[in-house]
């Protein structure tokens, strides 16, 4: 068995079974992978990848255990890697992360910019996607780290560490009914039809469960997983917006009224999550310490030795965060 074998199975099940994509991505030939996959089955004795034809069609039970044990050798092969990058340049590098648009749009734009400054020679690579596709790339070694505000509870191999709060408001034209009204209500806003989120995407859960204690069912006629993209079409009046606080821009959304939705829906918190067993090399502790001050080096080390997410809840039970 080789480690090269170990690799060509986990990027090849990763690039949707197709051996040619992989191929390309690894600057190899695709007979030469195909080889490789069938020489390690043959050692093993088992199929890892059913075939119809020439083609692979999908995972076998067998080859999902063997890719989960592959990707941890894998993972502790680049931590390896990094352990060794640590000592000959700790300032020399490479920092992968996943997150949404909200996140990267406006949360992250400053910290990746101070970053740079302290780190001109780290060259940083940004994944987007929904939070299902952000966690997955945390928990598979894709990427360095992942922040996202759903979909990484799925996911027991991260490490999720809390960084700040954030609610909601509602965008509307200026001529809006609900621009001239003081106080508003839940119900008010159940009156008009809704442009938010894609179920699933930035606290959208918070919002849809506020509803339902209310037993209301409010009509959402369209869903994105752009704030800019929703703003838009509540400029085309198709519905009131809902959105993070943080996404409404004083000077591009001048045309819009923004009211605060903090009352009306539970907050909201962004985490950071990183995979079990990962090796942080300096300048990630920094990233994260100036994303989320709190997460300082001894935190971060605390909560990747914690034994399970209960531990890890305790932990941070009583840690103050920012709000946004």
């Amino acid at each position: 068995m080789k480690l090269q074998q170990l690799r060509y199975i986990w990027e090849v099940a990763h690039h949707d079974l197709n051996v040619s994509a992989t191929a390309q991505v690894l600057y190899t030939s695709q007979p030469g992978i195909s080889k490789q996959i069938r020489l390690l089955e043959d050692e093993l004795g088992i199929e890892i990848f059913a075939r119809s034809g020439k083609h692979l069609t999908r995972v076998t039970p067998a080859g999902e255990a063997v890719l989960k044990v592959a990707g941890e050798i894998l993972g502790k092969v680049d931590s390896i890697k990094q352990i060794a990058q640590e000592h000959s340049n700790n300032k020399k590098g490479s920092l992968s992360i996943a997150t949404t648009h909200t996140q990267a749009r406006y949360a992250l734009p400053e910290v990746i910019e101070h970053f740079i400054e302290d780190f001109p020679d780290v060259s940083l690579h940004m994944h987007q996607g929904n939070p299902l596709q952000i966690a997955e790339m945390a928990a598979d070694g894709t990427v360095d780290m992942a922040i996202a505000t759903e979909g990484m509870d799925h996911f027991s191999d991260l490490v999720m560490m809390p960084c700040y709060r954030w609610n909601r408001s509602l965008v509307v034209p200026r001529d809006h009914p609900l621009a001239k009204k003081g106080s508003i209500s839940l119900e008010d806003v159940a009156a008009f039809p809704l442009v938010t989120y894609v179920f699933g995407f930035t606290g959208r859960s918070k919002l849809d469960d506020a509803f339902i204690a209310q037993d209301l069912k409010p009509k959402v006629v369209f869903t994105a997983t752009d704030a800019d993209v929703i703003k838009t079409y509540v400029r085309l009046g198709l519905g009131v917006g809902i959105l993070a606080h943080m996404a409404v821009d004083p000077e591009t959304d001048r045309d819009l009224v923004s009211i605060d939705a903090s009352h009306l829906f539970e907050a909201s918190i962004t985490r950071l999550g990183i995979r079990k067993g990962t090796f942080i090399r300096g300048y990630m502790y920094r990233f994260i310490e100036r994303f989320a001050p709190h997460l300082d080096k001894a935190t971060v080390e605390a909560a990747m030795a914690v034994a399970n997410k209960h531990e890890l809840d305790e932990m941070f039970k009583n840690t103050s965060l920012p709000t946004y």
